[in-house]
């Protein structure tokens, strides 16, 4: 039997505790609600997105899981990175406080918590706590854990999971602003201008009437 590769099923487990939360979030919605946290969007490029986003998805868990336990011999260029284990498990570290953070980011939204576009809801437009920093600090904690589970599992595979994971997150961050523009209007335009999508570059402060 082979050993189990631990860097492998840790970053395995954290995904799959991270979207078993995400499901949870839209079971507790619903109920809160009566909304299924636009789990499928109503809008149709919300839902065609959803045929690629979801297996790539349901990809990033099992793909560690079963390289944890189905050893094999890693392409010539990633077999280096693959043998250093202390790279890997700070990538397993830094997946494991992302994956914190990101409690803290769904902690605040709180029932307001969204996962697609309704273009006929009104959201709360939310700019304290993480928000005051980065206006989709969820996605952005999302990238880093995708591209630290390459770090942790290094194979083309994981990395073609994690880039296609960050193009769809970048993809509909902007959806979801030029939603957020229509519905907020100016406001909304202040807040993209004083707080990076992904990256700080200041702190969210309100126009004062």
């Amino acid at each position: 039997m082979s050993r189990i590769d631990w860097p492998s099923l840790c970053i395995g487990l954290i995904v799959l505790f991270y979207w078993g939360r995400v499901v949870k979030l839209v079971i507790k919605t619903k109920k809160l609600t009566g909304r299924a946290a636009n789990f499928v969007p109503p809008e149709k490029l919300g839902r065609l997105l959803r045929v690629i986003w979801y297996p790539n998805v349901v990809a990033w868990v099992v793909v560690p899981l079963v390289t944890a336990f189905v050893l094999r011999r890693h392409p010539t260029g990633l077999s280096l990175l693959y043998e250093n284990m202390t790279i890997r498990w700070l990538a397993v570290a830094a997946a494991f406080a992302a994956y914190y953070l990101t409690l803290i980011c769904w902690r605040k939204m709180g029932r307001d918590w969204r996962m697609g576009i309704d273009p006929n809801e009104k959201n709360t437009l939310i700019v304290s706590g993480p928000y005051a920093l980065v206006r989709h600090p969820i996605y952005a904690l999302q990238c880093t854990l995708a591209l630290l589970s390459f770090l942790a599992v290094p194979s083309i595979l994981v990395l073609i999971i994690a880039l296609l994971q960050c193009l769809l997150l970048q993809w509909e961050a902007r959806r979801e602003e030029r939603h957020m523009l229509s519905v907020h209007g100016d406001v909304y335009g202040d807040y993209m201008r004083q707080v990076g999508r992904f990256l700080p570059r200041g702190r969210y402060r309100a126009a004062v009437a």
